[in-house]
């Protein structure tokens, strides 16, 4: 039996191979589209049985070549520029596709585990797996929005596991192919190496210069969230994927920044010596993001932990610390 990922050459997709690689699955179907070919640095450390393009996938999937020979489908390819105009594509990446593979595991006992997004909630100030807190902001979290509640519908149709993962603000290893859509840590990582500072975005939406809130997840969490799910498979539902704890922008510079400074056997500087040093500036709050900026995230994680996943999350300095120390190895000397 085979396991599908698509994404697969992607940042959560790849981080997921590996985490199955690491409790011996190696029977997996990665899917993804190469149209960016540098992205297959992401699986040539990962151990795989085969890779399709994700159309000739959904074709193949679609013509039974695959009827009874999965257990699970873990999907995580999906259109995720939040600045996109261009609706059609993101509706046919992020909702069509998706639906098509719904309809398949359902229709042959499949186990879906699929990823959604915290871009659901929008402007909202509560963050639960609630109709009522779902106001999308831009197309993206319309598509995933629309995604969340057919599968609502279809719910008690299901004939194995569906499992809705609403990722909040993920960073970590193998994102350097998605570019401006790149976590913060790994931009402010970058601008530090580069020009020894890092550069926030001033006030906005109420709050002071980066001091904007958001709820910042390491991936090693999200594939621990996945591999949960699928060591559970009684447990279906949407879920939020947060530390369930929101921190400022600022919060996360001074983290990268000092773990850089660690790295180099320098002394940590508080967040008021930075801004004084110059080590972290602000710019103006771009115009074009007005009204599609979501200025505070924080997962209400106690669905997930009702359904019994227990592990702690790693807490921003720590996590962006391991990050930076991960990058830090694979920077040219």
């Amino acid at each position: 039996m085979y396991y599908v990922v698509t994404g697969a050459a992607g940042f959560i997709g790849s981080n997921l191979i590996r985490g199955l690689n690491e409790r011996g699955i190696t029977d997996i179907v990665a899917v993804d589209e190469l149209a960016h070919a540098d992205k297959f640095a992401n699986l040539a450390d990962c151990d795989i049985a085969d890779y399709f393009e994700k159309d000739a996938f959904l074709e193949r999937l679609e013509e039974g070549l695959f009827d009874g020979a999965l257990t699970a489908i873990f999907h995580q390819g999906a259109c995720s520029d939040t600045t996109l105009t261009d609706g059609r594509y993101m509706m046919q990446t992020n909702y069509d596709y998706s639906k098509r593979l719904l309809e398949y595991c359902i229709d042959d006992e499949v186990h879906l585990i699929y990823a959604s997004s915290a871009a659901v909630y929008g402007a909202g100030r509560e963050f639960r797996e609630a109709r009522e807190c779902e106001a999308p902001l831009n197309i993206y979290g319309y598509s995933k929005f629309l995604f969340d509640q057919l599968v609502r519908r279809r719910f008690e149709e299901r004939t194995a596991q569906i499992v809705g993962l609403r990722y909040f603000n993920v960073y970590g290893e193998r994102e350097s192919h998605k570019g401006r859509m790149a976590s913060v840590a790994y931009h402010l990582f970058n601008q530090y190496l580069g020009a020894g500072y890092v550069r926030l975005f001033a006030g906005s939406g109420g709050y002071g210069d980066g001091e904007q809130r958001r709820d910042f997840v390491a991936v090693e969490d999200c594939v621990k969230v996945n591999l949960f799910f699928l060591e559970n498979p009684e447990q279906s539902g949407i879920f939020n994927v947060g530390t369930g704890a929101a921190h400022t922008f600022n919060e996360v510079a001074a983290a990268t920044v000092n773990a850089c400074r660690k790295a180099r056997g320098e002394q940590p500087f508080t967040l008021s010596a930075l801004r004084e040093r110059g080590m972290i500036q602000y710019i103006p709050f771009p115009a074009d993001l007005k009204d599609r900026y979501q200025s505070y995230t924080q997962a209400d994680i106690s669905a997930l932990r009702a359904a019994g996943y227990d592990a702690a999350f790693f807490a921003v300095e720590e996590g962006v610390a391991r990050y930076c120390q991960a990058l830090l190895r694979k920077s040219p000397a």
